[in-house]
């Protein structure tokens, strides 16, 4: 299978090995993964795998294999902890050697399962200035794993995908030493180096996985934030604060929506059309502090991405209404001072619109806050779509109004918030 950038599928193999293909050429790309937990974070260095820290421990359920530099993952060893796994590629000395991957051509990902047996590829030709890549991410939904073909590219390298993901990284720019460490009642705390030479590559494992963790530990999200936080349903017109202490960045916001399926068909007209069931879509407008502006949405593969702009993902498409977890999207709490205003809507892609046998809540969940509550509550409309929850940058934090407006189709509703953007006909694969 051929991907498309931001497409995604299910992994039916517990045994993979992703490499990064491409021609002979003069740039040094070393892959890697990380593996994240539900704030988009890895909790220690152990969760970075690299040339210098080539199995993931204690499980190996990711190994780094040196030969080719392929990553190895094992779905069914991975933590629970684990939500994600981030697999990139980076030129080693880039800056100093003045290369991107705008000079590579005819590069792509390739992922296979332990048999050899090609489970899909994904063209990487549309870089220019770029010294980062995150190729691929898979993580867990809905009890399963799968894979979006991400295909984003950044500046910094190494040392920039590590403070991306919560890896201290250190800026000195000489390799490893080749020496046995000392014994871990004295060794000092090191950060992670991220620089290396040829000769260092097979030494650096020894050196590179002892970096401070347990500061790092102290900004992490506490472990009592799991507990269900109190309820809040808004009423329309109502905000509400999402809350941020100090200038500590909050944890991803995580909106859900969830809806049921109409009753049994009652007459001519409901056979027609509500037998046919609702597809119901969680969807969002965007707008950036730097003034991009666009959508997120099933429809049209826009699913974005949770650690690039526009910091908002789209989870999957539950086309049915009869999965109890409904449809998720994320915002990255990192980022919220990124983000402008989010305009949290859906429509009834396919069924009537009978919003009162739908039943639509869409739930706003963050860590320390309460969990807020918007139902879709405004039964008399038939218009097909929906203008949700708006959400507003202020302050650095992020107010949630319930809106609950409804409109003839995505354009009018553009129209009514100021968004901007030009809308065509489209349809689902």
């Amino acid at each position: 299978m051929e991907l498309r950038k931001g497409q995604k599928i299910s992994l039916n193999d517990d045994k993979l090995i992703v490499t990064f293909e491409r021609t002979a050429s003069a740039l040094d790309i070393d892959t890697s993964a990380f593996l994240l937990g539900a704030n988009a974070k890895a909790a220690s260095d152990d969760d970075f795998v690299f040339y210098g820290n080539t199995v993931h421990a204690p499980d190996a359920s990711v190994m780094y294999i040196e030969d080719d530099g392929a990553i190895h993952i094992h779905l069914e060893k991975i933590p629970r902890s684990i939500e994600r796994i981030a697999v990139t590629a980076t030129i080693y000395d880039a800056n100093v050697r003045k290369q991107n991957f705008g000079q590579l051509k005819n590069s792509y990902l390739k992922i296979c399962n332990y048999n050899g047996v090609e489970v899909a590829t994904f063209k990487l030709d549309t870089f220019t200035v770029e010294t980062a890549i995150v190729l691929c991410e898979i993580y867990r939904y809905k009890g399963a794993w799968k894979l979006n073909a991400t295909g984003s590219g950044f500046k910094g390298g190494l040392a920039a995908l590590c403070q991306n993901f919560g890896i201290e990284v250190s800026d000195e720019i000489t390799a490893p030493p080749k020496v046995e460490p000392p014994p871990k009642k004295v060794e000092p705390p090191k950060k992670i180096d991220t620089q290396r030479t040829k000769s260092s590559r097979k030494t650096s494992t020894s050196t590179s996985s002892t970096s401070s963790s347990s500061s790092r530990k102290k900004t992490s999200t506490p472990k009592d934030v799991s507990t269900p936080p109190k309820k809040i349903e808004l009423k329309k017109g109502q905000k509400v604060n999402l809350i941020k202490k100090g200038d500590s960045p909050i944890g991803d916001i995580v909106i859900n929506l969830n809806w049921e399926q109409p009753s049994q068909p009652r007459g001519f007209f409901d056979s027609l059309f509500g037998s046919k069931g609702i597809d119901l879509d969680l969807c969002c407008l965007y707008e950036l502090k730097d003034g991009e502006i666009g959508a997120v949405q099933a429809l049209g593969n826009l699913f974005g991405n949770l650690y690039f702009p526009p910091y908002i993902e789209l989870d999957g498409d539950d086309r049915t209404g009869n999965n109890a977890a409904g449809e998720t999207m994320r915002i990255n709490g990192q980022h919220v001072k990124d983000i402008r205003r989010v305009l949290i809507y859906t429509f009834i892609y396919e069924g009537a619109a009978n919003w009162e046998e739908a039943r639509g809540v869409v739930t706003v969940t963050c860590p320390g806050s309460p969990q807020l509550i918007v139902r879709m509550d405004d039964y008399g409309s038939k218009l097909h779509t929906c203008a949700v929850a708006l959400l507003e940058n202020v302050g650095g934090a992020l107010s949630v109004e319930k809106v609950v407006q409804f409109f003839r189709d995505s354009k009018e509703m553009d129209d009514a918030f100021d968004w901007g953007l030009n809308w065509t006909v489209g349809r689902k694969d």
